[in-house]
């Protein structure tokens, strides 16, 4: 079944569902503002078994009685896990709040549809003063959703590099690399990359602050995997690969989703925006999607952009015709050539002396009717006479005089076209003395 069909199906049922009123799951959530946190969505919190199906199971997350979720919260599905997460950091101004998640899941294999809603309850907590920037090279963003793995990366700075947040040191924001703007890996098997924000409110440490002025020197560089530092091996020992091109340490007393990399940034509004009474969302759910206005739509004119295509090209064709004719025109006026002029005056005399030189030519190689006597009877003698008048006139030449006996066709003949313009052959001669014996045969005499 292809994309568009499940979509609508999904549509379907799910309206059958909530038309059917069946009923729904509610389960709440602690979290903390500046803190990431993660759920993950799984069959069995909907009482359903994975029975080995790839994508059997379908979700789909939205802010209750809305499309689509707040800015600060992201729905991702992974395919190596065969479950959905919902991941994000509260923004400060959504403290004391409770914001409602609905969940709709699917069962593609029955076609089965639950509803769950997600009640996270946003509590205040102190804002984190330090911050750490880091870029995991080796891990995907699902793999850094594993409770297990973030201990052990936080293990490194509460043990090793940083004591003094042993206390309060959390996870502040995480995503996938690709998805804040970097490049896929040229081989499929390769990982994307996670960017991990950690803080806390303690001062950094002294072994901190040598380990950023050693990585100073790479900010210059965007991404660089050929980097060691002094601590390389520590993260290694835990399983982490960092990318030091993209390490920093940023201390801030200002809202921690300020930073960069963070989500809300490219979700902020200007403070002069015109709110409408229609739009007006209650103060407990100040992220609920606020359609745009027609009037606040951009527009495009067309006719401008049509007008430009053509008068440029225009503009451009009527300077290179001015320069063509001023070439033509009056440049020619200062050229001087005698033949040419010579030429252009007798050009029609020439052509008809042409004419009457093809004229001529054609009358002279054409074909004359003889005007021949073939045969003339005279009326004393039986005898006639041919005379051939186109011959009357020709000298005689005795070389070519007709013989008779060449009238007759040779084998072998060279002149067989011509058999008429042959020469005389030599007198016949007797061979030998005319009394020897062998030249009487029976009374007859052999030549």
């Amino acid at each position: 079944m292809d994309k568009m069909s499940t979509t609508v199906v999904f549509a379907v049922l799910l309206t059958t569902s909530l038309t059917l009123g069946k009923e729904t799951t509610y389960i709440m959530d602690d979290v903390s503002i500046s803190e990431l946190f993660s759920l993950r969505i799984e069959p069995r919190m909907f009482n359903w078994t994975y029975e080995g199906l790839s994508e059997q199971f379908l979700y789909r997350s939205s802010l209750e009685g809305y499309p689509d979720l707040p800015s600060w919260i992201r729905y991702m599905y992974s395919p190596e896990y065969h479950s959905g997460f919902l991941y994000g950091t509260p923004p400060l101004r959504n403290v004391d709040t409770r914001v409602p998640i609905e969940i709709i899941a699917l069962n593609r294999l029955t076609y089965e549809t639950k509803r769950m809603i997600l009640i996270l309850a946003v509590h205040r907590k102190q804002a984190a003063k330090h911050v750490i920037q880091m870029k995991i090279d080796n891990l995907n963003w699902v793999h850094m959703m594993d409770p297990g793995r973030i201990e052990n990366l936080k293990n490194i700075f509460r043990n090793d590099l940083w004591p003094e947040s042993r206390s309060d040191l959390h996870v502040i924001f995480m995503d996938s690399a690709v998805k804040l703007g970097a490049r896929l890996p040229l081989r499929p098997q390769q990982r994307e990359g996670v960017v991990v924000h950690l803080g806390s409110s303690a001062e950094f440490s002294k072994r901190m602050l040598e380990l950023q002025e050693e990585v100073k020197p790479l900010y210059k560089i965007s991404s660089c995997t050929y980097k060691r530092t002094s601590v390389q091996t520590t993260f290694e020992n835990s399983g982490f690969k960092l990318d030091w091109c993209a390490f920093r340490m940023i201390a801030t007393e200002d809202d921690i989703t300020a930073l960069p990399h963070h989500p809300n940034e490219s979700h902020k509004h200007g403070a002069g925006r015109k709110e409408h009474q229609h739009y007006q969302l209650s103060h407990y759910f100040p992220d609920k999607w606020d359609a745009p206005l027609k009037s606040e739509m951009p527009e495009r004119n067309y006719s401008d952009e049509i007008a430009i295509s053509f008068a440029i090209p225009g503009m451009i064709f009527a300077l290179l015709l001015c320069g063509l004719t001023i070439i033509l025109c009056f440049q020619h006026e200062k050229l001087h050539d005698d033949d040419s002029e010579y030429y252009f005056n007798y050009v029609f005399y020439i052509c008809t002396d042409f004419l009457r030189m093809q004229k001529s030519s054609r009358s002279e190689y054409s074909p004359i009717a003889p005007n021949v006597q073939m045969v003339h009877y005279s009326p004393d003698t039986i005898k006639s006479t041919i005379k051939l008048k186109s011959l009357r006139d020709a000298p005689f030449d005795d070389t070519h005089s007709i013989s008779p006996t060449d009238s007759y066709y040779r084998e072998g003949s060279p002149h067989i076209g011509n058999m008429y313009m042959r020469p005389k052959p030599p007198p016949y001669k007797l061979a030998g003395n005319a009394n020897s014996p062998t030249s009487r045969r029976n009374g007859n005499v052999e030549m």
